[in-house]
């Protein structure tokens, strides 16, 4: 992956609240595009490898939700977050984080992981195939700043978490906001 990637179009599968449906499941099947989250946008996309993982959970989703409005006011529409995970668990993930500004994306086959060539195993903690931990400022479909884990490897022993916190993100943000 680099800078200048132009993003793949994969369809997510989301549930999203349908006011006219009653009972304990309002929700209906909503199919979502890379085209319609991202087209027409600057938007910053960070990925991690599971939904209630700690460094996950503790540092990067939290950073991200506690820096949405700094991250926005540097010309950024969006941020989202994915993960290989479905979207019942994204949901239930949010909800448990207490996330109100930052977007979840469920990538439950992990289609766009694939495609963005940052799919790993993770069979040693048995999680399956994950995403390596990325982030990107992307910008009308194609990736204006990439950020990557050092050491991305199958079935690695270490989870690194730096280069894709908010803080670093921002720290590009700054820097590119006296070009634009």
């Amino acid at each position: 992956m680099k800078d200048g990637f132009k993003i793949p179009d994969v369809t997510f599968h989301t549930r999203v609240r349908d006011h006219m449906i009653g009972g304990d499941n309002p929700f209906i099947w909503r199919h979502i595009t890379t085209e319609e989250l991202f087209k027409d946008r600057r938007v910053v996309l960070f990925s991690l490898p599971g939904a209630f993982t700690p460094t996950c959970s503790t540092m990067q989703v939290p950073g991200f939700e506690n820096r949405y409005d700094t991250i926005k006011a540097l010309g950024v529409d969006e941020v989202y977050v994915i993960s290989v995970n479905d979207t019942f668990v994204m949901r239930k993930w949010m909800i448990d984080q207490k996330v109100e500004k930052i977007k979840f994306i469920p990538d439950g086959n992990g289609d766009f992981t694939a495609k963005m060539g940052m799919l790993v195993d993770k069979f040693n903690l048995g999680f399956g195939q994950r995403s390596w931990r990325y982030a990107a400022v992307i910008e009308n479909m194609e990736v204006e700043k990439w950020f990557e884990e050092p050491g991305r490897e199958d079935d690695c022993p270490t989870d690194p978490y730096g280069e894709t916190s908010a803080e670093n993100i921002i720290k590009y943000l700054e820097i590119a906001a006296e070009y634009r």
